[in-house]
């Protein structure tokens, strides 16, 4: 007889490979410059903040999922904590939408590092074009099959953390050890222009770069020995991120000041390996991004894909006419081309941010009102995240209204949008219910 733990062969290592090559993508290489902008000097701390403030937040999903061992991941943890409605569902597309900005953020990063290699002085529309390219080649892959997808992310993944490792340890190398005293001395350090305001904001956007974690969610039925492993494989990967991303961001710090860190705020890695290694550095550093990017785009089209026919078959969310085929591997290759044809890094950095930090608070909310005793949680960890979720979100949303309100109210739009759908195909299908209802009863 074959027990269930034997069915399942994914192991702890295997889990925090996976987990941290979706956690190192776009986010290290895009947002270095994005956060140095807002945090000024105080960058890598705002990296670090950035830990902390994911670390709160991973009990919740440690808990419901350790309980609840499935592949289906958040979905199911906000269907648990507020029933099969508009709330579970209209911020189960928030997670989606973030996952597909999430995709359009790696395409775009995909073109601007690699105009860089190609010595483009104006990139103009080329970085838009070469991201709609990477997507779609991300999605052909996709239709090929299952089997390049699984096979190649383990390879890619071991690539992309040795290539970055690589690049942040020859750094920390060549500007000297002692660039290492960074992180804790603030002698030398440029505070951000709008204070504290403008540090937790950044922190905000350093969420991104840990968010991935998620996805570890999903690997319950896989995983041997969920309950304890789960829990292990996103601590260790969120570890494993900090140092690395700490790392990068004092290389980074070390080779350039904070003016020409947000100058080049979009490709300040290869910025930063000029200097210091010349132009093998630079291809160096576009080679390893490269890579991320667009194995990141085949892995994230691959799981955003599943849990939009999840969505679909639990009735929160619509298909298309006909068979359904690869229909939602469609619909999400689409919504991500056309995210990264028409807004820039720094727009769909900040539209991911808003609506993965409002979906976090709404899994802890669910976890104290309603899953408390099932999931036997510690009441006071989730209301710190809370806490410190909106400390990091209000300020980013109050200086993003100041400098771009355009992205403020593109973001209202977007979730007004997935409240109203929600609501329409949450009362069509309670009318379909009694339809059907209504045919027993007259049948019988």
């Amino acid at each position: 007889m074959t027990h269930d733990s034997d069915r399942r062969s994914l192991s702890l290592a295997g889990s925090v490979a996976l987990g941290t090559g979706v956690m190192i993508g776009a986010g290290i290489f895009a947002l270095v410059g994005q956060v140095g902008e807002l945090a000024g000097g105080w960058m890598p701390w705002a990296f670090l903040a950035g830990a902390v403030v994911v670390l709160f937040s991973t009990y919740s999903y440690i808990r419901y999922s350790a309980t609840n061992p499935s592949s289906g991941g958040i979905a199911m943890l906000l269907k648990a904590a507020y029933g099969p409605g508009v709330v579970a569902g209209s911020f189960s597309l928030f997670m989606y939408v973030s996952m597909i900005l999430a995709e359009s953020l790696l395409g775009r990063t995909f073109g601007t590092y690699l105009l860089r290699a190609l010595d483009v002085g104006d990139p103009g529309i080329w970085v838009p074009v070469l991201a709609v390219l990477a997507i779609a080649s991300a999605a052909a892959v996709n239709l090929v099959g299952n089997r390049l997808v699984e096979r190649s992310a383990m390879i890619t993944a071991a690539v992309k953390i040795g290539g970055i490792a690589a690049l942040a340890i020859a750094g920390i190398l060549a500007t000297g050890v002692g660039s290492l005293s960074r992180l804790v001395d603030a002698g030398d350090r440029t505070p951000p222009d709008h204070g504290w305001a403008g540090f937790l904001a950044a922190v905000a956007l350093t969420i991104l770069a840990y968010k991935g974690f998620t996805t570890i969610t999903n690997h319950g039925a896989d995983l041997r020995r969920p309950e304890r492993n789960l829990g292990r494989s996103i601590l260790i990967s969120i570890a494993l991120c900090t140092v690395l991303y700490l790392l990068i961001v004092v290389a980074v710090s070390g080779s350039l000041s904070v003016p020409q860190i947000v100058e080049a705020r979009d490709y300040a890695l290869a910025e930063a390996a000029a200097p210091l290694f010349g132009p093998w550095g630079v291809r160096l550093t576009v080679i390893v991004a490269v890579v991320a990017t667009l194995s990141g785009l085949i892995a994230s089209l691959f799981s955003v894909s599943k849990l939009y026919d999840m969505l679909r078959d639990m009735g929160q969310a619509p298909g298309l006419p006909g068979r359904e085929g690869h229909q939602s591997l469609y619909i999400t290759a689409g919504l991500a081309i056309l995210m990264a044809a028409f807004f820039d890094l720094s727009r769909i950095a900040a539209l991911g941010a808003i609506l993965y930090l409002t979906m976090d608070i709404a899994i802890h909310l669910g976890v104290i009102r309603r899953l408390r005793d099932q999931v036997d949680a510690t009441v006071w960890i989730p209301c710190v995240a809370i806490v410190l979720d909106l400390a990091v979100l209000v300020p980013f949303v109050a200086l993003k209204a100041g400098s771009d309100p355009l992205t403020i109210a593109l973001t209202a739009g977007v979730a007004l949008a997935i409240f109203a759908a929600q609501w329409v195909t949450v009362r069509r299908r309670g009318d379909d219910d009694r339809e059907g209802d209504e045919h027993e009863h007259a049948g019988a």
